[in-house]
């Protein structure tokens, strides 16, 4: 292998600049948090997604999960993230950085009594933005939570049992 042989990236599908202005960026809600959407896998070539979810004081997140596929990273802008990780627990504070591998089981929520506002981006993407616009139809009781259990293969997004983060939820109560 020569040395630029060693350098080159996999070949992936070709796609133009994503510019996503604030003020044009979907969103979307459920009843303790916002999600702004700015690149899904469809305009990245599959690369990744990103988005932004800002979290009222105490709200919940996601629930104990992992993704097979897919590396999921966390940048705290603002606020306080309390996360699952394997079987610990830790806070992240603004401007701390997290990247999840796959097959690494981790929720997250807002640390209790606190916001987050945290920037996400998944690579590769998944169309993570369907799910997003799913999970907050289920939220506000449009949709049967049973499409999201349908879903985990097409959004890579596996749930999992975790003692430790069902724990974790009591005590904030």
């Amino acid at each position: 292998m020569t040395t630029n042989e060693q350098h080159e990236m996999p070949h992936t599908t070709e796609f133009a600049p994503v510019l996503t202005r604030a003020a044009e960026a979907e969103t979307t809600s459920d009843p303790s948090s916002v999600m702004t959407l700015f690149a899904d896998s469809g305009t990245t070539g599959g690369r990744l997604t990103c988005y932004r979810s800002t979290f009222a004081a105490g709200a919940p997140g996601a629930p104990a999960h992992l993704h097979t596929k897919a590396s999921e990273l966390f940048f705290v802008i603002g606020g306080s993230l309390q996360v699952l990780l394997g079987e610990e627990i830790t806070v992240l504070e603004a401007g701390d950085f997290l990247v999840v591998p796959p097959h690494t089981p981790h929720a997250f929520a807002a640390a209790p009594g606190a916001t987050a506002d945290v920037l996400f981006v998944f690579t590769p993407g998944a169309g993570r933005f369907d799910y997003l616009r799913l999970l907050g139809r289920v939220m506000r009781g449009e949709a049967d939570p049973q499409e999201i259990r349908d879903s985990s293969e097409r959004f890579d997004n596996h749930y999992v049992d975790s003692p430790v983060w069902r724990e974790a939820l009591s005590a904030r109560s």
